[in-house]
Parts: structure tokens; C-alpha cells; sequence
């Protein structure tokens, strides 16, 4: 693999800044943006005037801790545009969730807001290693899904090639690749899988194609799927970090030359960990749910947003500017098992750590009686697709599962091509409990 990593002088002053620069400049702004959500956001103001405080409380960072948290339910409780802190002429661009499980959460930007997210998807893709004039081949889903033109428009900042292919028709994806020979892709990682499949059955040794780096994100992914990637690729896979609700896609983005965990630019957002049972801060180093609090955002400020998002902060290595360790699970994603919690990757960490099984699963739950039961459907490798080497590969990652993880599961391996395969995000859980 390339050596891609940042030289001093391409760095902006701010990655460089000492932790008093950094956190002088975080509290100025913070000032700002609790001001301007309470002045112009009908909720704030309720909310902090119901708890007893005002923005002239906030005199030092840890005051953050005194204002009240805002959740996911509070964007579709004042859906559409009830959150937004400045006229509705002002909002340059509208994102949306699908609102596939009730009403979908609407965000918008101004038009400084939009410089933002360019600035903030340049500055990650350059940590990752790409540099201007190259090309990146961009397959996040375009739309209202914050992804594909979130990364577009970064590109663009940059000043790297954009091809916008977003997602699906993986087959016209490789052939892209391998006629237009982009330097990098930004793509989820678990489609990334799909493209790397379409590769070999293409006939194609995806260690001659031209990517040097892939940025993964939208999804939880693991330290073993990189390794897969990286190994069968001959390329860097770095993780990026985001959602809608705090900007989209660059909100924090893992450097290149340390992968070592995703740097938060803190100049624009400010990070908390917390208790996800008590809400009660916790302190560096120790693991609990990522908060949020927008330092910049004119349309729609966020203070103290819960992410639901499970990580842990560290000091700055590649970057002066804090590091969060890769996500690996959601609070809202966490299986419990017979008293047992389950995280999709720690499935995904057995999988791929089973020879014999091609790296595609899905998790079935289901109650049998009072007792919860967990499926895990898999498939062979096409490599050792025998009756017998499929009921080994089962038994063995079975016995992976409940050696390492702690659960019993029955593990069907179906032939090549039966797993559920993702053209954007996973769904790696369907749960039938409830329905019975």
C-alpha cells in the first residue's frame, strides 16, 4: 500500500492547535450556538427555561453538563422545520430520513452551513489520504440520505474528481473502477463487500485496481473487515464518521497514516461521553453513549444530541484534535440475549475470523416458548461449498460464538449467494420476537 499520509505543512493551523487553542475557541463558540438555539429555537428555550438554565450559565466547558439532551424523537415531534433556528428562506438545502418507522427527521442547512460540510468532508478526505486532482469514486446513495451529496460536494472542495455513481447496479460499480481507475471510493462497508464479490466474478484481481484508499461509513464495521479489505484490495480502508443530525458524513474521520481511531473536528463539534443508562458524563477513556453539541450550525443547532452511538475518547495522535474510538455498536442496536448483550460486529468479528464462509450474514431472532433464539444466516465460501465443509464451518463459528461472545446460536450456512447482500447500509437484524 501507498504511503498517503499527511505532511506537516498540508495540515490546517486548527490540527495542529494545542488543547487550550482548541478548547479557548470550542467555548466561544459554544456560548454562541446555546445562545442562538435558545433565541431562535421555541424548544430550546422551553426546555432550558423548564430545567433553570440560560445561556449565561455556560462560563467554562463542563457547564455543557447542566443543559438538557436533545433526542431523535425531538426532530419528529417538530417535524418538519420546527427546529430550525432561522427563517425558512434562509435554508439552502433540505436532507431527510426515510421516515420508514414513522415520521422522518428533517434537517436543513444555510448556505454557510453548506461551506461547512464541504469544508468538513474535504478536510476528512485529506486525512485520509486523498489529495487534489485525484478521482474518487463516490457510491453512497444520492437523495435525501445526507451521504452521497455530502461526500460530493467535499470531493469538489477538495478539488478531486467526482464520479457520482451512488449505489447499486454493482456490476456497472466495478466496470467504472476498472475504465476510470479513480484513486479512492467512498462507499459503506458492507457494499464494499458486494463490489469486492463483483470483482471476482468478473474475473478481475482487485489487487490491480487503482483505488489506493477506501473511506467506509454510514455503518458499525470492524478491525477484521478492514484487514479483509485492505488485504484484498492492496489499499487503505480508513473509517468516516457523521449523521444528519450534527452535519452528515465528516464529522470526524480516521488519519491514514495511524488509523488508530476517527479525530472529531472539534472545532465545529463538540464530543461528550455519557452514562447511557444515567445520562451522567463520563470521563475520557471510558466507554459510554457520544453526545454532541454543534459549535457552528446556523439552520439547525444541536445541543447535548444523543447519537446512541457507543464509543469511547482519546487524546489526539496524528491530529491534535481528540480522537473517538471506532464505533462498534449502537445503544439502539444491541441485542439482548438471554441476559447477554450482542453486538451485530461481534458477530461479524466470528464470521470472519471462520474459514470456509464467505463474509455476508444476517441475524435472525425469535422466540421459542418463554426462550429468545438467534439464527445467524451465513453462506459457504464458493471455494469449499461441500455438504461437509459447510457443516464445519457452522459448527465452528457456533462454537466461536458461544466460546468468545458468551450465547448459543444456530448458524445455517446456505450456498454461495444466498446471504442477504446490502446496497447501502445492512440490515444485519431481523427480529421476530415481538411479533410472537
Amino acid at each position: 500500500m501507498k504511503d498517503l499520509g499527511a505532511k506537516p505543512d498540508e495540515l490546517e493551523p486548527i490540527e495542529r492547535a494545542t488543547r487550550d487553542e482548541i478548547e479557548a475557541l470550542q467555548l466561544k463558540r459554544m456560548q454562541w450556538s446555546i445562545r442562538h438555539a435558545y433565541e431562535n429555537v421555541p424548544m430550546y428555550k422551553a426546555r432550558f427555561d423548564e430545567v433553570g438554565v440560560h445561556p449565561d450559565d455556560l462560563r467554562a466547558l463542563s457547564d455543557l453538563s447542566k443543559f438538557p439532551f436533545t433526542v431523535k424523537d425531538d426532530l419528529r415531534k417538530n417535524y418538519p422545520f420546527g427546529l430550525f433556528a432561522v427563517p425558512r428562506d434562509q435554508i439552502q438545502r433540505i436532507h431527510a430520513s426515510s421516515g420508514t418507522t414513522g415520521k422522518a427527521t428533517v434537517v436543513g442547512y444555510t448556505a454557510r452551513d453548506c461551506d461547512l460540510f464541504a469544508d468538513m468532508v474535504a478536510r476528512s478526505l485529506r486525512a485520509a489520504g486523498v489529495r487534489p486532482g485525484e478521482m474518487v469514486h463516490n457510491a453512497y446513495g444520492y437523495g435525501l440520505f445526507t451521504g452521497g451529496l455530502g461526500a460530493h460536494v467535499g470531493i469538489e472542495r477538495l478539488g478531486a474528481t467526482v464520479v457520482p455513481v451512488s449505489g447499486g447496479m454493482t456490476p456497472r460499480q466495478v466496470t467504472l473502477i476498472n475504465d476510470f481507475k479513480p484513486d479512492s471510493i467512498m462507499v459503506t462497508p458492507s457494499y464494499m463487500l458486494n463490489i469486492l464479490e463483483e470483482f471476482q466474478k468478473q474475473g478481475l484481481d482487485p489487487q490491480e485496481s487503482s483505488l489506493n484508499v477506501g473511506i467506509f461509513g454510514a455503518e458499525p464495521w470492524t478491525n477484521a473487515m478492514r484487514k479483509q479489505v485492505e488485504d484484498a484490495f492492496d489499499m487503505h480502508a480508513v473509517d468516516i464518521y457523521g449523521l444528519s443530525e450534527i452535519l452528515g458524513p465528516g464529522v470526524a474521520n480516521e488519519c491514514v497514516e495511524t488509523k488508530d481511531g476517527l479525530h472529531i473536528w472539534e472545532d465545529h463539534f463538540y464530543p461528550e461521553i455519557v452514562d447511557p443508562e444515567t445520562g451522567e458524563p463520563v470521563p475520557d477513556g471510558q466507554t459510554g453513549e457520544l453526545v454532541f453539541t454543534t459549535l457552528t450550525k446556523e439552520g439547525l443547532p444541536m445541543i447535548r444530541y444523543r447519537t446512541r452511538d457507543l464509543t469511547r475518547l482519546m487524546p489526539g495522535t496524528a491530529r491534535s484534535m481528540r480522537r473517538m474510538e471506532k464505533i462498534t455498536g449502537r445503544a439502539d442496536d444491541m441485542i439482548i440475549l438471554r441476559g447477554v448483550n450482542v453486538f451485530p460486529t461481534q458477530i461479524e468479528e466470528q464470521l470472519l475470523a471462520t474459514e470456509g464462509l464467505a463474509p455476508y450474514f444476517q441475524i435472525e431472532l425469535w422466540k421459542d416458548g418463554p426462550m429468545d433464539q438467534m439464527r445467524v444466516h451465513v453462506e459457504a465460501d464458493p471455494r469449499a461449498a461441500t455438504t461437509e465443509a459447510k457443516a464445519t464451518a457452522g459448527a465452528t463459528m457456533s462454537k466461536r460464538i458461544k466460546d468468545i461472545i458468551g450465547i448459543s446460536a444456530d448458524v445455517h450456512v446456505g450456498d454461495p449467494g444466498t446471504a442477504a447482500r446490502s446496497e447501502g447500509k445492512a440490515k444485519r437484524v431481523i427480529d421476530n420476537r415481538r411479533q410472537q
